[in-house]
């Protein structure tokens, strides 16, 4: 059987931490009319995507989201 190494336990804690990094950064946000600025589709792409291209904190992944998934 062959293991990917982007869910083993350390990376999916990672994905975890940098998740929550960016719901704390970017979650509560809101248009005028009550919706999120930021869509949970985003943030989780993001933080599965930081963790997948081999980032091993996560240290800069806000700055990654405002660069790679902030709508404009």
């Amino acid at each position: 059987m062959v293991i990917d190494w982007r869910y083993t336990e350390g990376k999916l804690e990672l994905r975890s931490s940098c998740l929550n990094m960016l719901l704390q950064s970017y979650g509560s946000e809101l248009n005028e009319d009550g919706s999120s600025t930021h869509s949970n589709q985003s943030l989780y792409e993001c933080a599965h995507d930081w963790v997948s291209q081999g980032n091993a904190s996560c240290v800069g992944i806000t700055d990654y989201y405002e660069l790679h998934y902030k709508t404009k």
